[in-house]
């Protein structure tokens, strides 16, 4: 996710907000957890892995919004 994006604006918001930094770590593991899962490394039953693709994609909704939401602002100070 923010593949993207600088990696260095991407770093300083996850300095500057908790919560971003806990979303995108959050995103990380669970897309590391589907992925192995998907391809058999991770044994999880077909409503786990639905559990965990949802929450994953509220992550990534809400990831995206949060940096829409500080590059707006970024652009208003500047």
């Amino acid at each position: 996710m923010f593949e993207d994006q600088q990696r260095d604006a991407v770093e300083a918001l996850m300095k500057a907000d908790a919560e971003f930094r806990r979303l995108y770590q959050r995103h990380k593991e669970l897309n590391s957890k589907v992925d192995n899962a998907e391809i058999g490394v991770l044994p999880v039953d077909d409503m786990t892995l639905t559990s965990m693709k949802k929450e994953k994609l509220y992550a990534k909704e809400r990831l995206q919004r949060m940096w829409d939401e500080h590059r707006a602002q970024d652009r208003q100070i500047h």
